[in-house]
């Protein structure tokens, strides 16, 4: 390590509850990293957490409420590892610690042993906790259910496992899919042939897929059979053997949907099955495939489900407020239904408490 152990800083804490240490770093070519221009990186991570930091030569200072200080020192330990290994530290790394550091509290995962899925383009590391246990999960799972809300990676990390596990010659081809809900899974109005008929449902997929191989293997290995991507209409009736098979926005599947996606798996398959449930499509009435088969399979021994939070949202940090608005919303009305509901419960009941 090129950085010493936290000491108490000069003159200690002046306020009760309040902790003062210090960091020294070795590397003065690595310290701008760490810094950012015009200390950007320490000025983020001072207003996220609320600390106090300072930098002066080589030494950076953090003071503030005790627990805190420990946090951000995590966090500069963390993100100097990094950097030491030879990785990059930007803005979304440091939003990345920022939101693992103030999620330490998730019972998910641990925070010091963020796992990583490693493509021939690069490794594709956890930004979120949530992410963090999702991708321990498909390492180690047959089967995972990733489920929660919009920009929290669930087919992102699901695409990266499957190319991972496609280039290391642990399956011998990928299979992705999607219910074409809005289409009926007809498909028929829309113009051109059917890649051109199913491209504008598949379009998540395919991003991607380039993302983790580059648009020009990714038609390679199209063209060879390696990689399909196909509705989810097109599935029944098949054996999928030696695959990584992805079944996204699954809930817009229905039941019948989602147990006959679940019951191609054959010898040597790992399936993946992403989606919100906060999002359905479905025609009024229509019970999600998705709701159904997690009501019905959680539990089952080679079946792993990850939920994810607002919290876990990686894009935007205004989405993660839009999400968590919904969702307050959502729970507000169920509040309300049972408030309702409390009163006929007990309209057929007397004042001594036996039913009438």
């Amino acid at each position: 390590m090129t950085y010493l152990a936290p000491n108490q800083a000069p003159g200690g804490s002046s306020r009760s509850g309040e902790k003062a240490v210090t960091l020294q770093f070795h590397d003065n070519s690595l310290l701008p990293l760490l810094l950012g221009d015009h200390d950007r990186h320490l000025v983020r991570i001072e207003q996220a957490l609320g600390v106090r930091l300072s930098c002066r030569g080589n030494r950076v200072a953090i003071a503030g409420d005790a627990s805190r200080v420990d946090m951000v020192q995590g966090v500069l330990q963390g993100l100097w590892r990094r950097l030491e290994r030879g990785e990059v530290v930007g803005k979304p790394e440091i939003e990345t610690a920022i939101r693992m550091a103030d999620s330490d509290n998730d019972p998910r995962l641990p925070l010091s042993d963020l796992p990583a899925i490693r493509t021939r383009r690069g490794a594709v590391a956890a930004r979120s906790s949530g992410q963090a246990a999702y991708m321990e999960c498909l390492a180690q799972h047959e089967m995972v259910f990733g489920v929660g809300p919009a920009g929290t990676g669930k087919t992102y990390l699901a695409v990266a496992q499957a190319v991972a596990m496609l280039q290391a010659g642990k399956v011998d081809r990928i299979v992705l899919t999607r219910p074409a809900v809005e289409a009926g899974e007809r498909l028929g109005f829309l113009p051109g042939d059917l890649k051109e008929k199913i491209d504008p449902y598949l379009r998540p997929l395919y991003d991607a897929l380039h993302d983790m191989m580059g648009g020009d293997q990714v038609m390679r290995r199209m063209t060879a059979g390696e990689i399909e991507v196909a509705p989810l209409a097109f599935m029944r009736g098949r054996t999928l053997s030696h695959c990584y098979a992805i079944l996204d926005e699954a809930q817009n599947t229905t039941p019948m949907q989602m147990k006959m996606f679940l019951t191609r798996m054959g010898e040597g398959t790992r399936m993946a099955i992403t989606g919100d449930l906060s999002q359905v499509d479905l025609p009024s009435g229509i019970r999600s495939g998705l709701r159904d088969a997690l009501d019905t399979l959680e539990g089952i021994q080679g079946i792993g489900v990850v939920r994810f939070e607002a919290r876990d949202v990686v894009r935007h940090p205004l989405v993660a407020r839009i999400v968590g608005a919904y969702d307050q919303r959502e729970a507000a009305k169920g509040e309300v239904r049972r408030e309702r509901e409390r009163p006929r419960a007990n309209e057929h009941q007397s004042d001594d408490g036996t039913s009438e």
